[in-house]
């Protein structure tokens, strides 16, 4: 009898416990449930108050509300779906214009309130760039350049085609330009890009001027069209001191890619560290990858060998391993070594756009070659000089060494007769100006960085004749700016590029 209850009080006890187990399951999907509805009712009401401020931004014909709004898309566009996308839809815009935004969402969802019968143009454009991002985000790509097309053909008109609504035109011109790349017809909206970049210069639209600007550059270098794409840049100003960072980052990395096709190394690693710089630190990982590939070939073109914790660090490491590779070779002089990476790295270098900038390196790796062995042999024959840079006969060896000899690269001297290359005495480095060369480049970035500072700051308002009112909505607008941009939520833009 006492076996007997014991085992009963043994399986009493598991069935309490899978009871509590099935009790803790069911709670905690409740609470998970509950806290999506939480998140949903959160983005529901920060959607309404973005669409309110738009048409606060019509009654009032101010553009600080838009710009706002605009501002804070990348925050919204981390949790919005298709589904809530639709609500809204039905919710603030009239059936007439609904049709094409819920064939896009390809979602048409019950909602109890009746749609308005009027719409204001910010909460339209709002809301269809909305549902433009939400396709370029699941991949449909054609069906988001149909709706970019018909956007900015929306803002033509005259019911659009007003001053505060510039903030979402810029934002329209980006997803018009990078829809139409996905689609492959970037090339085709080229003079409508021209077009709208005068618009916006003879307006003083900043963004949109930035914008355009930027992606007319991107336009011509997708096509390798180089030399129409320096003389943009030198016929046109980018707004420095009014355009976004991130925009600024851009800009600075195709202009550095630019200079770097035309042998004007020591301009573009200038550039293409300011655009490391203005780009957001931590997130916009794509873009920080393409901009540091670029700028470690343009300093092995310079001559100069790549820090190592560039390539030790977790983000960059993977991407960055092949570059690696290739420092190796250029550091060490090893020629057949740079020939192995390249044979064997040619897919990755040719998508990256950096072949030809990496051919280049062949003479770089013979000069440091060639500075090795200066220093540490007096006299060697040209004989083993081809052997140990794997020249193909001794003649070419002569010529290269004796054109090095020439441009400086080595101290030397040569013995036709005797073939040996004699390396004079090394002179003290302390004695030559290379210490003041690059003491001046430390200084000259240094001031470069005190002047960018001093322009980037903010000075407060006289608000001597403002009233409490103002002066208390002037502080609330003042930190939620500052909120936004320590988020950086610009990132996903800076990732949209496909850098």
């Amino acid at each position: 009898m006492a076996s007997t209850s014991s085992k009963m009080d043994v399986e009493g006890a598991e069935d309490k416990k899978k009871e509590d187990k099935v009790v803790a399951a069911v709670a905690e999907e409740e609470e998970h449930k509950s806290k999506e509805e939480l998140e949903r009712e959160k983005l529901m009401k920060d959607m309404r108050a973005n669409v309110a401020l738009c048409e606060r931004a019509s009654e009032k014909n101010e553009i600080r509300y838009l710009a706002r709004v605009v501002r804070k898309i990348p925050s919204v566009r981390r949790r919005l779906t298709p589904a809530l996308l639709s609500v809204l839809v039905k919710t603030h815009l009239p059936v007439a214009k609904q049709a094409a935004l819920l064939k896009a969402l390809e979602r048409d969802e019950k909602v109890d309130e009746k749609p308005p019968t009027k719409v204001c143009g910010a909460v339209e454009a709002y809301l269809t760039l909305l549902t433009i991002i939400s396709c370029v985000d699941r991949d449909a790509n054609d069906t988001a350049f149909a709706l970019s097309t018909a956007l900015i053909a929306r803002f033509h008109e005259d019911e659009m085609n007003r001053r505060n609504l510039d903030p979402v035109l810029a934002k329209a011109y980006f997803y018009y330009a990078r829809c139409a790349e996905l689609c492959d017809s970037f090339g085709d909206i080229r003079p409508e890009l021209l077009h709208a970049y005068r618009t916006a210069s003879l307006r003083h639209d900043i963004e949109t001027q930035a914008t355009l600007l930027n992606a007319l550059l991107r336009n011509y270098l997708t096509y390798n069209l180089y030399d129409q794409a320096e003389k943009l840049v030198n016929k046109t100003a980018f707004p420095v001191d009014r355009a976004s960072s991130n925009q600024h980052a851009r800009f600075l990395y195709y202009t550095g890619r630019i200079e770097a096709i035309k042998l004007d190394y020591t301009r573009s690693y200038e550039s293409l560290t300011q655009a490391l710089r203005k780009a957001p630190q931590h997130s916009a990982e794509g873009f920080r990858v393409t901009v540091s590939k670029l700028s470690c070939i343009v300093q092995l073109l310079l001559g100069d060998i790549p820090d190592r914790s560039l390539f030790s660090q977790a983000d960059f490491a993977v991407a960055l391993k092949p570059y690696y590779e290739l420092t190796e070779a250029v550091r060490v002089g090893d020629l057949a070594a740079f020939h192995q990476v390249l044979k064997k790295r040619e897919h990755v270098f040719r998508l990256d756009k950096t072949l030809s900038l990496i051919q280049r390196l062949r003479r770089n790796v013979i000069k440091t070659g060639l500075r090795k062995i200066n220093e540490a042999y007096s006299r060697i024959s040209l004989a083993d000089v081809c052997e140990k840079l794997h020249f193909d006969n001794i003649e070419d060896a002569e010529f290269i060494v004796a054109k090095a000899i020439r441009d400086g690269v080595i101290d030397a001297s040569i013995d036709h007769d005797q073939q040996i290359l004699i390396s004079n005495e090394v002179v003290d480095i302390y004695s030559t100006n290379e210490p003041q060369d690059i003491f001046h480049q430390r200084i000259k970035f240094c001031l470069n960085l005190h002047n960018e500072a001093v322009m980037a700051m903010r000075f407060p308002e006289d608000t001597s004749k403002q009233d409490e009112e103002e002066r208390k909505e002037r502080l609330k607008q003042e930190e939620e700016l500052a909120q936004e941009l320590a988020e950086e939520d610009d990132e996903d833009e800076m990732d949209d590029v496909g850098l």
